[in-house]
């Protein structure tokens, strides 16, 4: 600290808060070109919609009306974007298009902001967000930082969620007399961020049945973020907003044109069936930003009015099934499976979820993982993505940012660190 600047007294939260870990993975990943990052979920560079932007860019600033989309846009967003993003979702298999209602979306600085707001607007210090085991790191590090507590969903080796654990774990908090402070669910049910599975149709029903059977009707919070990133097909299980068994709760949908279209516009969404929740989210973002990036938001409108979204998914959705084959090939072929190593090949998203054998150390502070950055690859150590911070033999990688060539590479650096420690 410089010696001249004035001590000052910080909040609880401010005195508890650390530098997130995805600042420092997305920092060394961006510093240092000989590094070469499976880290960071950036999206490839190869396939940013430069066209559509330039095209629809240009054309909105020729217009008579530009100063409408370089001026500040309301609170909740650009009705028309609201209204083709709720068409948009409608799209997927199972949903109920009646349902959907553009008041009922809000637009934000990427789905993240959606979901800092949402639990900022329920949550107290000290209270309780029921997720999954593993979970996605940036969010669990986000829960943490407003002094909450993630508390783990028991799931099974593949990340399947244990209805009757679930049902154990109520239990254990109501015995604990933590119910009250038990204020949502947090859901990654599509090619999650870990583990890149998707949650079935029946795991769906099987947690809104146990919530209600344990008469636990706290808000359910669904993030999309990697829905439309499939690869041959969308995965079939509906949203919870078109799923009857949820009818009795609160609900928040979060999707994003962040990783689909474009990361830079940092656009994303909520759709949340609760009013007063709904209000209070836009009351705080008010005080934030008093509204998303107008002119990013124009852009993305326009793609989608156009009814050229669908092209640019079909274009991105075949590179990155591509880019996961080369990620998969190199890990097989580097003997990892032989070595007792453990994954499935992803069906989409970005992300692949690595289980090393039990009793191997892939923490960020482990000699593996200083081993990997000092021979100039980066991972994603999967103990962050416990709310108890373990186990530690998981790694969570990314297939999506580094062009092909790299992304051999990088899986070569991996395997080498791996067989070292066989």
């Amino acid at each position: 600290m410089d010696n001249s600047e004035t001590a000052i007294s910080f909040s609880r939260q401010g005195r508890a808060i650390a530098k997130p870990v995805i600042v420092d993975l997305m920092a060394r990943a961006l510093a240092n070109p000989d590094l070469l990052s499976l880290a960071a979920g950036f999206t490839d560079n190869a396939v940013l919609p430069r066209e559509l932007v330039g095209r629809f860019a240009a054309e909105i600033t020729r217009e008579c009306g530009a100063d409408e989309a370089l001026q500040y846009g309301q609170n909740q967003g650009r009705q028309r974007l609201r209204e083709l993003s709720c068409a948009a979702i409608a799209t997927h298999p199972g949903e109920r298009a009646e349902l959907f209602d553009a008041q009922a979306m809000f637009v934000t600085n990427g789905s993240q902001q959606a979901l800092y707001l949402a639990v900022q607007a329920l949550c107290d210090p000290g209270d309780i967000v029921l997720v999954e085991e593993p979970s996605y790191f940036v969010c669990l590090e986000m829960l943490k930082g407003l002094g909450l507590r993630p508390i783990g969903i028991p799931c099974d080796a593949e990340g399947g969620i244990d209805p009757a654990g679930l049902a154990a774990r109520l239990k254990e908090l109501e015995a604990a007399g933590e119910r009250s402070k038990v204020k949502a669910i947090y859901l990654v049910s599509y090619f999650c961020n870990p583990s890149s599975r998707s949650l079935s149709m029946q795991e769906k029903r099987a947690v809104a049945r146990t919530l209600l059977a344990a008469e636990y009707k706290i808000p359910v919070i669904e993030d999309a973020a990697y829905r439309e990133l499939y690869f041959d097909q969308p995965h079939p299980a509906p949203s919870i907003i078109s799923m009857p068994e949820f009818e009795p709760f609160p609900k928040l949908y979060l999707g994003t044109y962040t990783k689909p279209f474009a990361t830079g516009l940092k656009i994303g969404y909520g759709y949340c069936t609760h009013s007063e929740w709904r209000e209070k989210i836009l009351c705080i973002k008010g005080h934030q930003d008093f509204g998303s990036a107008h002119f990013s938001q124009a852009i993305i409108e326009r793609v989608l009015d156009a009814g050229l979204y669908a092209e640019h998914l079909a274009g991105i959705q075949k590179h990155y099934a591509h880019k996961a084959e080369i990620l998969d090939s190199a890990l097989v072929a580097g003997g990892l499976r032989e070595a007792g190593w453990q994954w499935r090949r992803p069906e989409g998203g970005l992300i692949f979820w690595l289980r090393a054998p039990v009793g191997m150390d892939l923490a960020m502070d482990s000699a593996f993982c200083r081993r990997c950055i000092e021979q100039g690859v980066l991972y994603v150590p999967g103990n962050l993505c416990f709310p108890a911070g373990a186990p530690a033999h998981c790694a969570r990688l990314s297939s999506g940012a580094l062009p092909e060539a790299k992304l051999r590479e990088a899986a070569r650096r991996f395997v080498a660190q791996a067989a070292h420690c066989r």
